[in-house]
């Protein structure tokens, strides 16, 4: 039987990039969207032609209370469509960027990063720990900005330290069962992220790039090829670390 992904996120961008990364693996998907139901149902399809097979489902990461019932939906729709009853791997890669000066972050930003990037991940995964099957995998994405510095990214940066410390706490608990729990820290991609700012505004792009030992700026295609290493069995023994995938950015 096949290996069986659950990214959230999914639809667009780094998880978009790692579906088809983990598709070209052989590798069947499950990804989640917040609202983008069009973008989410192409990429299944591009699933599907790769010979993989693929389920979207809409979920709020920040909507803590509605994983038990996104839990049991889930369950129904790998027994009925898929015909198997766990998953191998989870990918946390939902979330969202807020860009403020420290002195002007508000409580309710800080909230909103909280919610979306630590508490959606460290619940939503409590609640598919009976779906994870024993020996398999999560990848917590993280950021570049938990290590090197922007102004506006305090929150951001802050939340996303906090997804790397949480991914130690899960490999030392979950390694009686043999999963394995790693942090995936992009550096600066041409994505959708904040509007697209890195892939649009030609002066930031190349100010980066100026930074990164490789000379230019992440494409998802690199992400999504990161993400499939990570999961493989060949990186078994690799367990409660911190990737980061920038191409050398601010060494």
């Amino acid at each position: 039987m096949n290996k069986m992904a659950l990214i959230t996120g999914g639809s667009r961008g780094l998880g978009r990039a790692g579906a088809l990364a983990l598709a070209a693996e052989g590798c069947d998907v499950v990804i989640t969207y917040h609202s983008n139901k069009e973008a989410a149902d192409s990429l299944v399809k591009e699933v599907e032609w790769a010979g993989q097979q693929a389920l979207a489902m809409q979920l709020d990461t920040a909507a803590i209370d509605s994983f038990d019932a996104f839990v049991a939906n889930l369950t129904h729709q790998l027994t009925n469509k898929i015909g198997r009853n766990s998953i191998d791997y989870l990918v946390n890669n939902a979330g969202a960027g807020i860009n403020a000066p420290f002195a002007d972050t508000t409580l309710e930003q800080v909230d909103s990063l909280l919610n979306m990037h630590v508490k959606g991940p460290y619940f939503l995964t409590q609640s598919l720990l009976p779906v994870i099957a024993d020996g398999g995998a999560i990848l917590n994405v993280s950021s570049g900005l938990s290590r090197f510095c922007f102004p506006g990214y305090s929150a951001y940066g802050m939340a996303k330290g906090a997804v790397e410390v949480m991914t130690r706490y899960m490999a030392k608990e979950l390694g009686p069962r043999k999963i394995r729990v790693n942090t995936l820290a992009p550096g600066a991609i041409e994505t959708d992220f904040r509007g697209g700012e890195v892939r649009d505004n030609q002066a930031l792009n190349q100010a980066i790039a100026s930074q990164t030992a490789l000379g230019r700026v992440g494409l998802p295609d690199d992400i999504g090829g990161a993400i499939a290493t990570l999961l493989s069995e060949k990186s078994y023994w690799i367990n409660g670390q911190r990737i980061e995938a920038s191409g050398g950015m601010m060494l």
